[in-house]
């Protein structure tokens, strides 16, 4: 069972606390102890276990996806990148009506673009608009220490500071309020306003191409903003420092306080592939349903817009991929807890098991992740994979052959042993072994000089084999 020390009476927690005054200051933070019996490890080690089983599932299902969702943006942009259409920028040619065009050229801003909210006008082609709120936040540093009998004690720091935020922050959920309470944030969010009348020489520009652009340089807020400022604001707002501020002091915020900042895109030249409708832009519909857009600022060939459409597929799916492998291998070590849990009733015992059943979650996850892929691509790219797959085996069988080679028995007849002058042949330690000893040798010549081909050599018995060597003298006159 767990153990109750806590010293704030704080509802369902079995802990300890001590920590800091609230002074309102950065840094607050203060440090709770709890305690976890062993019982109480092992049932949630069997939660645990079940979580693990989902977390596979989804890393599973995730690779599978991924791979797939890869394939059909890679089909999709190689087809777009056959079928597209290089046309000038001076006017929309009907002939190329519904067609996938590829134009580049300067553009040009009829209206400005307008923040209407706050009345901030830019000359530009999108005004990006910035809300943050000087908030709490809240941190979290765990340190957890086995104790022999299987329990565990863990201590948790808390630490408060703060800092600009463009997302409200829930402080009701920290796990302590007093003093840190955050305000609700402005209606007036972020955004961004695509400037009307965009064009691209003859061809129009509409705020969904225009979103492909990037967000462009940062926009000093210029004084004639203020009036506006302070009706969406209130009267604390001001223009400093190139943003509005809704504050006292912008040098010395405090939580509450609001931060307005712009991007501006500039006029400049573009280039755009997209399907062609009257004079104006909309995404092409390729035969594997996925839709192709591009936009991008400068001059520049469809060649290198579809080449960096395709890389930035390529870093997402291995982006996901890390993420699907990450997500297995959590699964896979949640399932093997209980494991380390029934170990801990000796800590060092739980340290060296849990060390184990890691390299085996590591194990599994290098053994399932890559056949998740492979029975993708079989699935999405059945052609690339059967390439691969025959690759491999060509490799596999290649190193296999030419392994037999080197392992067939040298041909018989055949020695390594260096030819040595009659009277000893040189042995394996060095010394000689003498003509006639029964060894492997060259028959002597005879008195001419000359060897019988057709003489035998002896066998280690001693015996002649295939033939007698000639008597001394023999062939005399």
């Amino acid at each position: 069972m767990s153990d109750d020390n806590s010293s704030n009476n704080w509802d369902n927690s079995s802990s300890s606390s001590s920590g800091d005054e609230w002074s309102g200051s950065d840094g607050d933070s203060f440090s709770e102890t709890s305690h976890k019996s062993w019982f109480e490890k092992i049932m949630d080690s069997l939660k645990a276990i079940l979580f693990g089983l989902l977390f596979v599932v989804a890393g599973c299902a995730l690779l599978f996806w991924n791979e797939g969702n890869s394939a059909k943006t890679a089909a999709a942009l190689h087809e777009g990148a056959g079928q597209v259409v290089s046309v000038s920028s001076e006017r929309a040619d009907p002939a190329n009506e519904g067609k996938l065009v590829h134009v580049a050229g300067e553009t040009k801003a009829a209206n400005p673009a307008r923040d209407s909210e706050i009345g901030l006008n830019a000359n530009g082609l999108k005004l990006s608009r910035k809300v943050e709120m000087y908030q709490w936040k809240e941190e979290q540093e765990k340190e957890t220490r086995k104790k022999l009998g299987g329990g565990e004690e863990t201590i948790t720091r808390y630490t408060y500071k703060r800092e600009w935020s463009d997302r409200p922050i829930e402080s009701s959920r920290f796990r302590e309020t007093s003093g840190h309470q955050n305000p609700a944030m402005p209606q007036t969010r972020s955004r961004s306003f695509a400037a009307e009348g965009a064009t691209l020489g003859g061809f129009r520009l509409d705020a969904q191409v225009i979103s492909l652009l990037g967000s462009g340089d940062t926009f000093d807020v210029p004084a004639s903003a203020l009036a506006g400022a302070k009706k969406v604001f209130g009267e604390r707002a001001s223009v400093a420092q190139g943003a509005i501020y809704a504050g006292n002091n912008p040098d010395a915020p405090v939580v509450g306080d609001i931060r307005v900042t712009y991007t501006l895109l500039p006029v400049q030249p573009v280039s755009v592939v997209g399907k062609q409708i009257q004079s104006g832009f909309t995404p092409f519909t390729t035969s594997n349903q996925r839709t192709v857009l591009l936009a991008e600022t400068g001059i520049k060939d469809a060649a290198i817009l579809f080449k960096h459409a395709e890389d930035a597929n390529k870093i997402l799916t291995w982006i996901l991929r890390l993420v699907g492998v990450i997500v297995l291998f959590l699964g896979f070590r949640m399932m093997l807890s209980l494991l380390e849990v029934l170990a801990d009733i000796i800590p060092i015992f739980g340290d060296i098991v849990g060390v184990g059943a890691s390299m085996v979650a590591l194990l599994a996850t290098a053994v399932v992740a890559p056949v998740v892929i492979a029975m993708a691509w079989f699935f999405y790219r059945p052609v690339y994979a059967g390439l691969i797959l025959a690759a491999g085996a060509a490799i596999f069988f290649g190193l296999r052959y030419l392994s037999a080679l080197r392992r067939q028995p040298a041909p018989a007849g055949l020695s390594h042993a260096q030819p040595v002058p009659f009277g000893g042949q040189q042995g394996l330690a060095g010394g000689s072994i003498p003509y006639g000893s029964g060894a492997q040798q060259a028959p002597p010549p005879d008195q001419f000089g000359r060897r019988n081909p057709q003489q035998g050599v002896q066998n280690p018995g001693g015996q002649q084999g295939g033939g007698s060597f000639l008597p001394p003298g023999f062939g005399k006159k």
